[in-house]
């Protein structure tokens, strides 16, 4: 039997005006804010409320809600893996290949060739955020994330078994459609899954594995087979596929946006959310928008408007420091220096750096803010980046003193990989899971995160033409531009979030 109609009173906890959310998973009509609680249509018997929000076997699953965050966070971040490991693919794999004995072609690549390998990624990177973007809203959240892990093993597999060239591009450009699907659902999915307490950190620990599957590239790389540095993938996004099916769960906001609040109630509570329904709601109170529709409101909404314009020009810098030109070719780079360290033992203590530095961040974007670490990011890698660049400038005109700045070269790099990693590498990302509103997040992550990457296509395919053009030291002094540029951005454009909830956020970018 239903009982009447239940006065809504302002500011009273979840687990008192829970009882009247419909449970299963028949989509309920949406309603005004005002009224979505005081349907008698929408009240479900005593008894089955009293099962959801009062029984014991649910407050002990609520105790250890940040149990389950972090396992679900873990099973993405073995994606996240994958998108580090695609990324550094090339560094020790492009020697082999101009390497006649190692290659599986029938001649050695050409310069040029191992550029357009290399920058080939940005063609399946730019039109993946884009696919996710349209998928996340139509079939959720979690079928992105197979799709995108299973594009991955597919691209893999064909590199694997590549003797052509043309082959090789093809699985390129299919692991960067991986990589765009996974990066965009990964910040998507966090950001709506996670605590706002530690949210900051589980978004961050996105860079941690990042780097950790560069690093694993790097490492594994120089001394295996080429086939077997694709198995190795093939075999990391088979694991990374079941733990998709078998442990993450559909995102609770997309259960909203779609009607299933009943699902999303059970889902909050497993996640040891239950008090945060409200606010779940708020933010998914949006019906869902065509990608021409969200398009319009990101340009038209005033919080909408100042996300994109951070994020864009945060992303676009965040690629004209050139650091994926460097991951790309960070081998190369020290064969110029004439380093008389083996190139690819420098190139294993650039990954080492890399993920140590990116395990600096989570522990702190929640203590010190966002903010604070990217500005003194940017200046780190500005005057890194600066430095390595006079090093080539000394190297290339034959000064005397360059004989003993061997050293230089490297411990430059080093720097830049700490400074970049503990901020500006994993900052951008954190405000691509939190600045959007709700119904144009998976749209708005895409077009900012491809915009970035097509100008990251762009500085990565001119790196093996500027490099001989204009020397080495040239290039590097134009990265450092972009830090420095990135770095006075910060100051005046750039806002604090942390410890803000989503929506807290959208007000504060309305203002």
């Amino acid at each position: 039997m239903k009982s009447g109609p239940s006065k809504q009173v302002p500011g009273q906890p979840i687990k008192k005006r829970a009882s009247i959310i419909k449970l299963g998973n028949e989509p309920l009509k949406k309603t005004s804010s005002s009224t979505r609680f005081a349907n008698a249509d929408v009240v479900p018997d005593e008894n089955t409320a009293h099962k959801l929000f009062r029984s014991e076997s649910m407050t002990r699953m609520s105790e250890q809600t940040p149990k389950n965050q972090y396992k679900i966070a873990g099973s993405l971040y073995i994606g996240q893996l994958l998108v580090g490991y695609v990324l550094g693919w090339t560094a020790p794999v492009i020697p082999k290949l101009k390497d006649i004995e190692a290659t599986p072609f029938k001649y050695a690549l050409s310069d040029s060739q191992a550029s357009w390998l290399g920058s080939s990624l940005y063609f399946g990177c730019t039109s993946g955020p884009y696919l996710s973007g349209y998928l996340c809203n139509k079939i959720g959240r979690k079928p992105c994330l197979f799709i995108g892990g299973t594009i991955c093993l597919m691209g893999f597999t064909a590199m694997a078994f590549s003797k052509e060239l043309i082959f090789m591009y093809f699985g390129r450009i299919l692991t960067g459609v991986s990589n765009g699907m996974l990066f965009v659902t990964n910040l998507v999915y966090l950001g709506e899954m996670a605590s706002p307490n530690i949210r900051g950190m589980l978004l961050t620990l996105t860079g941690v594995f990042t780097t950790l599957g560069t690093l694993l590239i790097y490492t594994v790389g120089p001394f295996v087979p080429y086939e077997l540095t694709c198995w190795l993938a093939v075999l990391t996004a088979t694991t990374y596929l079941v733990l998709v099916i078998v442990i993450v769960p559909e995102s609770p906001v997309y259960q909203v946006m779609k009607g299933y609040r009943g699902e999303a109630v059970l889902n909050l509570i497993a996640l040891g959310r239950r008090d945060d329904y409200l606010s779940i709601e708020d933010a998914a109170s949006e019906e869902h928008k065509t990608n021409m529709e969200q398009l319009k409101e990101m340009f038209t909404y005033k919080a909408n408007k100042r996300a994109l314009f951070i994020i864009i020009i945060l992303n676009i810098s965040q690629q004209a420091s050139g650091f994926i030109a460097v991951i790309f070719f960070v081998t190369t780079i020290f064969d110029l220096t004439g380093l008389s360290l083996p190139s690819y033992i420098a190139t294993i203590i650039v990954g080492i750096t890399q993920v140590l530095a990116a395990c600096l961040t989570p522990l702190f974007v929640d203590i010190t803010g966002r903010k604070s670490l990217l500005l003194f990011s940017t200046a780190g890698c500005s005057i890194s980046l600066a430095t390595l660049g006079t090093y080539f400038y000394l190297h290339n005109t034959k000064d005397p003193i360059v004989s003993s700045l061997g050293w230089l070269s490297l411990s430059s790099l080093i720097l830049f990989f700490i400074f970049f990693n503990i901020g500006f590498g994993i900052i951008p990302n954190t405000y691509v899971g939190e600045m959007f509103t709700t119904n144009v997040r998976s749209f708005g992550s895409s077009f900012t995160v491809s915009i970035g990457w097509i100008f990251g296509f762009g500085i990565a395919t001119a790196f093996g033409y500027m490099v001989p053009a204009f020397g080495a030291h040239s290039t590097f002094w134009m990265y450092s531009g972009s830090c420095a540029f990135a770095f006075f951005f910060t100051i005046f454009f750039v806002p604090e979030t942390k410890g803000k909830t989503l929506f807290e956020i959208q007000q504060m970018l309305s203002k």
